[in-house]
């Protein structure tokens, strides 16, 4: 695949006669085996059900060889098959009852909790840290009646995190695309980590999504990093590369990252637009490496 990538890089320079005008970053992502090392500021790791099509151990050794770290929303059957390849998985995936049922229903905390309570010591077993859960759907209730509901299921879990020193991370996601989500603001999510006061449960800051409902991103990283395990990219509009394509300009959005000292990870899931997905995630890697 490597050597795919590389072909198919050449010849599109050749065609186009134009290498000379090729940008600094494009070249490095074109021609990677003259790639300067990456810098190490921003520790890469990358959601799979992106690259859906690459076997998983194939796909470990791509991420290896563009210096990403991590591969995670993976399951715990395959999180021994990426620890193998040197890798780790830095949001695990494997509790709960997906996006739309989370702990702003009351009637579904007892299957949650007995889920997470499962799984929370499986993901410490494996030396691993972040384990994602959701609000779920507002079903028409307040943003007070919705921390007060998450509050109080979670508030069941805290304990066995704290004991097991796993991180519960809760996804910001917009709720235009996944329709009537409840921890669609930082804000919001915010002031649930402050009404739980564990460093134990935590936000998963996605870019994409936060764009979509508040914007204003480097701000709101600067003001709520704290309450951050986690980061995730990705184009807007369309959820594509995170390139010139698109409204934001992830350059600066990591400098700001960088400069908060965050020491978290920051997980690509754009979905590749371009025929070639490998050549798309080494240049969303290099953009973001600063």
């Amino acid at each position: 695949m490597k050597n795919i990538s590389r072909r198919t890089a050449v010849k599109t320079l050749l065609a186009g006669g134009a290498a000379m005008a090729v940008s600094g970053m494009d070249a490095a992502v074109l021609n990677t085996s003259k790639a300067e090392p990456l810098k190490g500021n921003i520790r890469h790791s990358v959601s799979k059900w992106c690259f859906g099509s690459y076997p998983l151990e194939e796909f470990c050794e791509i991420c290896k060889e563009i210096g990403i770290e991590s591969i995670e929303l993976l399951d715990p059957k395959d999180w021994p098959v990426v620890q193998k390849h040197g890798l780790t998985v830095a949001m695990c995936q494997g509790a709960g009852l997906g996006i739309d049922r989370g702990f702003n229903d009351p009637s579904l905390h007892d299957e949650l909790v007995a889920s997470y309570e499962k799984v929370i010591p499986m993901v410490a077993e494996a030396g691993l840290t972040n384990l994602i859960c959701f609000a779920g759907r507002r079903n028409g209730v307040t943003d007070l009646q919705g921390w007060e509901n998450c509050e109080k299921g979670l508030k069941r879990l805290i304990p066995i995190a704290e004991k097991y020193n796993v991180v519960l991370t809760m996804e910001l996601l917009n709720s235009v695309g996944h329709k009537d989500y409840l921890c669609d603001h930082t804000v919001w999510g915010a002031e649930l980590c402050r009404r739980l006061g564990s460093p134990n449960f935590k936000l998963l800051y996605d870019i994409y999504h936060m764009q979509i409902m508040e914007g204003n991103v480097i701000e709101h990283i600067r003001k709520y990093h704290q309450y951050f395990s986690h980061i995730h990219t990705g184009g807007v509009p369309g959820r594509a590369e995170i390139d010139e394509t698109q409204e934001l300009y992830y350059p600066a959005i990591m400098k700001a990252i960088v400069e908060t000292g965050y020491k978290g990870f920051v997980g690509q899931e754009f979905v590749p637009a371009q025929e070639d997905k490998i050549a798309s995630l080494r240049k969303c890697i290099r953009i973001c490496d600063v």
